[in-house]
């Protein structure tokens, strides 16, 4: 049989698999979340996320240090307060545990690059994400919270905010109140894609921000919906977004790829934590090679068109490129 065509040629061994492998993965496109807890000492295992943990200040700058021999020059940062009111103002407070953190973070691991989670789910005593009229969020008045709460860390040393709340209108608010103080050049990445997913459960015990009653489903995403998705990216860029994050990650594949073929910003994918835990759960139980199961994740999330991955697997995903296994 005679046949000209052997696909089969250019998978021969490792060293000509790595020269045509469409998709390359960078240890510069990982961002790794951290929850920074002003109601513990030193750190305190996640129950649902084994492996990961809420860092009291002082056991903060040993972790950052950890991340950056390993290659992990990206954190991001999630808060929790030492209390909580219906105005969420420990978000905005200039003493408030992720300004605190960022202020330590800079001075004792300045190579790092600081992104912060911009909402109000953590800081407020009902758990939403905005202030309320009646049992909603109000929309329009949760904005000048929101931009003051970016403006925060931006004064306190943020390299980059990330509005998560998915209110209308909050990228073009912090971007106007950014600018207003002088601070014209960080960026802002956009959770214009943020689905109301059952994949955050175990996020929200590390947070400690669900909701205490009712649900998110008003202003976060319907699952069923991609337009919706399309609609948001190009909002949010017109509104000033840099970059455009998708969340989740793993469910929501084909979301990254329309959305990165609609905008002409980065696209970013979030691997949330209820990926992680089932994960953990399954390699824990001897069911899969966790290692080759987060390889693969990492991988799709570029194949599909990231060009940032924000993912608990961050460390691990480091060294399987270091090793060669992916990359």
């Amino acid at each position: 049989m005679e046949m000209l065509k052997r696909p089969r040629r250019l998978r021969g061994n490792e060293k000509i698999r790595s020269m045509v492998r469409e998709t390359r993965i960078s240890k510069d496109s990982l961002i790794y979340p951290m929850f920074v807890d002003a109601n513990i000492e030193g750190k305190v295992e996640i129950e649902a996320m084994p492996g990961q943990f809420r860092y009291s200040l002082p056991a903060l700058p040993g972790k950052l240090k950890e991340l950056s021999a390993a290659g992990i020059r990206k954190v991001m940062f999630f808060g929790l307060p030492k209390e909580k009111d219906e105005k969420g103002s420990g978000a905005y407070d200039e003493n408030g545990i992720v300004q605190q953190a960022l202020r330590l973070a800079k001075k004792e691991v300045p190579e790092l690059y600081y992104i912060t989670d911009v909402c109000m789910c953590e800081y407020t005593s009902h758990g939403h994400c905005g202030v309320l009229k009646g049992q909603d969020v109000d929309n329009d008045p949760t904005l000048e919270y929101l931009a003051r709460t970016a403006l925060s860390h931006v004064q306190a040393g943020a390299d980059m905010v990330a509005p998560s709340d998915m209110m209308d209108g909050r990228v073009l608010a912090i971007r106007n109140t950014l600018d207003a103080n002088g601070y014209e050049d960080i960026p802002i990445m956009s959770y214009a894609v943020k689905y109301a997913s059952s994949f955050y459960g175990p996020f929200r015990e590390a947070a400690d921000s669900a909701p205490h009653f009712g649900d998110r489903k008003s202003y976060q995403m319907d699952v069923h919906n991609i337009r919706e998705g399309i609609k948001e990216a190009l909002s949010d860029v017109e509104e000033g977004a840099d970059i455009i994050m998708v969340k989740p990650a793993m469910s929501f594949l084909d979301v990254v790829t329309k959305v990165r073929d609609a905008v002409n910003v980065p696209v970013a994918a979030y691997s949330v934590s209820g990926e992680y835990a089932m994960v953990k759960a399954a390699a824990a139980k001897g069911w899969i090679d966790e290692e080759r199961i987060v390889g693969e994740m990492a991988v799709s999330a570029f194949r599909a068109g990231a060009s940032v991955y924000l993912t608990y697997y961050a460390p691990e995903i480091a060294k399987l490129i270091d090793e060669g296994k992916i990359g």
